[in-house]
């Protein structure tokens, strides 16, 4: 017989209450990744606390965690960590402190009075150049990745999913055969979002052909039926396609299409994200319409796309040489 967390901790420990929160977020479906993220911001902090009350972790009691202690606890995790790691350490405690209130083992929040890092709001970084897309799925279709074991196909599909739906790598790792439905110009692809939300994205008929060619070529590479619950994208031996294979495959497609270069630093796979977003706000989307799309939880995030695209509009329109010479030519106050 299993033994239940009551069973192997003390309910007053933060421990305790640490494995219940992950419990409960596990409860709504979080990806691997996100679950381990929260369990190390919890755990180093916690980890902290225990230092300044002299104790284990194991043995940290909630009723030690004070405010005062809290907010030193932030100061030590901050000043070896980047400002926007604190601000998801932050933000992971605000939530844990939120569910505490909720069950009731704690009477208050006490994150109102530990500060939180400023960090600025991250600006999109799309592929730069205007045929850049189009110049890198044209070259993946006619072979120029040289691999041991060539997948044109798979690659096309991937590289043409990621920039004609704007999804995440995570998003993308977790389609199913199934994920993709409807009737033939109705297709659409549904989507497993940040939080366990859903969304469901339209499909083209063009992305639906690559999509069903690259199953095709599956078919005929494994001899295998694909019943819905498998994963859309695998590797070369069949697998799910993993997140250190996804980025493989993005960082070679783009050099072998020469264009590594048009890539801003570190963006590498959301850059083809920000690359659909830029676009839609570009063709006149609104900030909702974006937000829907790309599974943004506020249209804020979905603003930046357009508020940038303007700045750059406008910049190009500075840039014309035309104005330079009306500034020569007109008459001064």
């Amino acid at each position: 017989m299993s033994r239940s967390i009551e069973d192997e901790t003390d309910t007053r420990s933060v421990t305790h209450w640490t494995e219940t929160y992950l419990e409960h977020l596990q409860a709504r479906k979080l990806a691997a990744n996100s679950l381990r993220a929260y369990r190390r911001d919890l755990e180093a902090v916690g980890g902290e606390l225990a230092e300044l009350t002299g104790t284990s972790r194991d043995e940290l009691a909630m009723e030690s965690v004070t405010a005062t202690r809290l907010r030193s606890a932030f100061a030590r995790h901050a000043a070896v960590r980047a400002a926007s790691s604190v601000t998801r350490s932050w933000s992971t405690w605000n939530g844990f402190f939120r569910f505490l209130v909720v069950e009731g083992a704690v009477s208050g929040n006490p994150m109102a009075v530990v500060p939180k890092p400023r960090v600025p709001e991250a600006s999109p970084k799309p592929l730069q150049g205007e045929d850049t897309p189009e110049r890198l799925l044209r070259l993946v279709s006619q072979g120029a990745r040289r691999a041991r074991d060539p997948w044109p196909e798979r690659d096309l599909a991937v590289l043409s999913t990621l920039l004609c739906t704007g999804l995440r790598s995570a998003e993308l790792l977790s389609l199913t055969v199934s994920s993709l439905a409807g009737r033939p110009g109705e297709r659409r692809l549904h989507v497993r979002g940040k939080g366990g939300t859903s969304r469901s994205i339209p499909i083209e008929d063009a992305l639906d052909e690559v999509i069903r060619s690259y199953l095709r070529s599956r078919q005929q590479r494994f001899g295998e039926r694909l019943p819905g619950d498998e994963a859309l994208f695998v590797d070369h031996r069949g697998q799910p396609l993993r997140r250190g294979g996804l980025q493989y495959l993005v960082r070679q497609s783009l050099r072998a299409a020469g264009i590594s270069d048009r890539v801003h630093r570190g963006a590498m796979v959301h850059a083809l994200r920000h690359t659909f977003a830029t676009r839609l706000a570009e063709d006149g989307a609104s900030a909702a319409e974006i937000a829907k799309l790309l599974g943004h939880a506020s249209i804020n995030s979905s603003q930046t796309y357009i508020d940038v695209t303007a700045r750059e509009q406008r910049l190009s329109v500075r840039a014309n040489r035309t104005h330079q010479v009306l500034g020569e030519l007109a008459p001064g106050e």
